[in-house]
C-alpha cells in the first residue's frame, strides 16, 4: 500500500484516536479493575463451579489478560522476575508472559516487523532495539505515551534515554534499559588516560616502541558496531550524519574530521592487526590476554575481566570516551531497550500499566546488578546499591549517557546502517575519499531506493 494512500490515512488517524483513548482513560479504568475485581473473581470462581470448566487468559474468557512482552532470551532471568513481579502486583490485571526473540538484533527486528505488518493481536509489549522506534512509529505500529503515563515515564528519565524513545515530538517507547562505551585503560602502562583520540594513539604508538602491550581494541568489523564507531566519531567532531528528522544527508566537514581519525588508527601501529573482523567480544578477549593497553567497549568488560583476568583487572581503569577536538566534549554511543505499546494489542491500558512496573526502580537495578544493563533512570546512577553492587564507574556511565551521541533517527535506518558499515570499510579507508559515495548511498537509504528489509 502507498505510504500516503486514503486508506493509509484513515488507519493512521483511526490508529491516533486509539492512542489517545487508550492513555486517557488507562488510568481509570485500572482503578475500575481495582474497584471491582474482588466481586469479579468470586463471579468467575460461581461461574466455574457451576459449569466445572476454567476460565480462559488473553480476553475470551474472563480470566485475567495475558500479556505477551517480545523480548531478547536475557540469560540472568532479571526479566522473567520482573515479569513475575509485575504480575503479582497487578492484583489480577494482567499476566505477563515472555515471548522469547532471537539472540540477534536483526533476527529480533525481522520477527517484530513481520508480526506488525500482520497486525497480530498476539503483540502487546515491545522490546525495542534504540534504533527502530522512527520506524515501528512511522508505520503505525506502536502507540504513544501521553498525558500521565508520558510524564511518568519522562521523571528521572536519563536525556540520552529519552531522546531514542522520542519521534517527531512523540514519546513512542518507554526506556527500559541502557548502554554505553567507556575507555578502559591499563593503568600499569598509562599512569595517565588520554582525553582525545590523538593523545589515545600517539601513547599506543610510543608503547610499540618500546615494545610493550599497546594494541587500541575497538569495534572495526562491518557490521552494526562498527556503525556505532562512525556515529560517535562525527557527533564528537561536532558534525552529524543525518538531520533531526532523518530528512537530509548532513555529513559535512565536521564529521568527515571526526571520521577520519578512524582511517588514521587503522593505518597506525596502535591498531589491532586485526582490527577489520573484531566485535565487542573479541575486544574482550583481547584486552584479557594482555596484548592490548587500551579498549573501548561497554561496561560488561569489567566484570568478566574479573572473573576471567583477574591480574588484568587489577590494573583496569576507566575514562571518559575520547574527544576528537579537546575543546569539545565527546558523544558517546548510546544502547539500550524502550519498550512500546503495540498498536495491535487488545489490552492496551493493562500494557502501558504493566510497561511503568516493568521500569520501575527495582527491575531497573536488578537488571544492572544481575543483568548487567544500565539504567534508564538517573537517579540510580548515585544509589549506593548500584555502585557498590558492580558499578564503581557509574558517574561516568551517567556522564556518558547524559551527552550520549544517539545514531541516526529515521524509518530507514536498517539501510543507513548497512551502508555506513560497508562503504566506510574497511576501517583503512575511512575518510574523505570515501564520503562521496557515502553521501550517495545515505540518500539512497532515506528514499528507499534499494531498500534493504
Amino acid at each position: 500500500m502507498p505510504p500516503h494512500s486514503s486508506v493509509a490515512i484513515l488507519t493512521k488517524n483511526l490508529h491516533q484516536r486509539e492512542m489517545e483513548s487508550a492513555m486517557d482513560f488507562m488510568v481509570n479504568r485500572i482503578r475500575r479493575l481495582r474497584a471491582w475485581r474482588r466481586g469479579l473473581l468470586v463471579g468467575l470462581a460461581a461461574s466455574m463451579l457451576a459449569a466445572c470448566g476454567g476460565g480462559a487468559t488473553g480476553g475470551g474468557g474472563g480470566g485475567a489478560p495475558t500479556l505477551n512482552w517480545y523480548i531478547f532470551n536475557e540469560p540472568s532471568d532479571s526479566y522473567a522476575a520482573a515479569a513475575a513481579d509485575c504480575s503479582a502486583a497487578s492484583g489480577g490485571e494482567y499476566n505477563i508472559q515472555i515471548q522469547e526473540l532471537p539472540s540477534s538484533a536483526d533476527g529480533q527486528r525481522e520477527q517484530l516487523v513481520r508480526r506488525s505488518a500482520a497486525k497480530d493481536s498476539s503483540l502487546d509489549i515491545l522490546g525495542l532495539d534504540v534504533t527502530w522506534e522512527a520506524e515501528f512509529s512511522e508505520a503505525g505500529w506502536i502507540v504513544p505515551w501521553t498525558g500521565e503515563g508520558r510524564r511518568q515515564v519522562e521523571q528521572d528519565a536519563v536525556k540520552a534515554n529519552l531522546d531514542t524513545a522520542t519521534w517527531k515530538g512523540q514519546l513512542v517507547a518507554a526506556p527500559f534499559n541502557s548502554n554505553t562505551q567507556l575507555l578502559w585503560y591499563r593503568k600499569d602502562l598509562v599512569p595517565d588516560p588520554p582525553t582525545t583520540w590523538a593523545e589515545m594513539i600517539s601513547q599506543a604508538e610510543a608503547l610499540a616502541r618500546q615494545g610493550k602491550p599497546h594494541d587500541i581494541e575497538i569495534q572495526g568489523a562491518s557490521y552494526e558496531g562498527y556503525t556505532v564507531w562512525v556515529n560517535a566519531m562525527a557527533l564528537s567532531a561536532g558534525g552529524s550524519i543525518l538531520s533531526a528528522d532523518g530528512q537530509q544527508v548532513t555529513l559535512g566537514p565536521k564529521a568527515a574530521q571526526g571520521i577520519s581519525i578512524i582511517g588514521q588508527l587503522a593505518r597506525s601501529p596502535a591498531a589491532d592487526p586485526s582490527l577489520g573482523v573484531q566485535m565487542e567480544d573479541q575486544n574482550r578477549l583481547a584486552f584479557e590476554t594482555g596484548k592490548a593497553a587500551f579498549e573501548i567497549n561497554y561496561p560488561f568488560v569489567y566484570p568478566s575481566a574479573q572473573q576471567n583476568a583477574p591480574n588484568i583487572a587489577k590494573q583496569m581503569g576507566w575514562a571518559e570516551y575520547p574527544r576528537v577536538d579537546a575543546k569539545l566534549p565527546s558523544r558517546p554511543p548510546v544502547g539500550g531497550i524502550d519498550l512500546a505499546v503495540s498498536a495491535f494489542s487488545t489490552h492496551k491500558p493493562q500494557a502501558f500499566d504493566a510497561i511503568l512496573c516493568l521500569r520501575n526502580r527495582d527491575n531497573q537495578l536488578r537488571n544492572a546488578i544481575k543483568g548487567g544493563l544500565p539504567p534508564t533512570l538517573a537517579s540510580l546512577y548515585k544509589d549506593p546499591r548500584l555502585i557498590n553492587g558492580g558499578y564503581p564507574f557509574a558517574a561516568e556511565i551517567l556522564d556518558s549517557l547524559q551527552r550520549g551521541g544517539v545514531r541516526p533517527k529515521t524509518p530507514a535506518y536498517q539501510s543507513v546502517s548497512v551502508a555506513i558499515s560497508t562503504t566506510l570499510y574497511p576501517p583503512s579507508s575511512a575518510g574523505p575519499g570515501r564520503l562521496g559515495q557515502l553521501r550517495t548511498q545515505l540518500q539512497d537509504a532515506i528514499e528507499s531506493k534499494g531498500l534493504i528489509p
